[in-house]
């Protein structure tokens, strides 16, 4: 399986106020859950700076983080930016 990451940035017009975000967390979540059972999520932080969430996920096409992309696009009224992510060492040791 190969490791992604997938930046959201959240739009301003997602919730109307800031305590209804954690269920709309949820919907997304659940949403993720269900129309993409193979994919799974490793872990997500919170950020401060240009996206507001970044998510690390491992799947075994991209076609399915494609589709966890499109979810959170859609039901999480978010923008994403999704990359590969390539272990360290195995990076330097594609370079020999």
């Amino acid at each position: 399986m190969a490791t992604y990451v997938i930046l959201s940035r959240i739009s301003p017009d997602a919730v109307s106020d800031p305590a209804q975000f954690p269920h709309l967390a949820e919907q997304v979540a659940a949403k993720i859950k269900q129309k993409c059972p193979h994919l799974q999520w490793k872990m997500s932080y919170a950020t401060m700076g240009r996206f507001d969430v970044l998510d690390i996920v491992e799947a075994s096409s991209v076609e399915e983080v494609e589709n966890a992309a499109m979810i959170i696009r859609t039901y999480g009224h978010a923008s994403t930016q999704t990359m590969p992510a390539i272990p360290w060492k195995d990076f330097l040791h594609a370079l020999k």
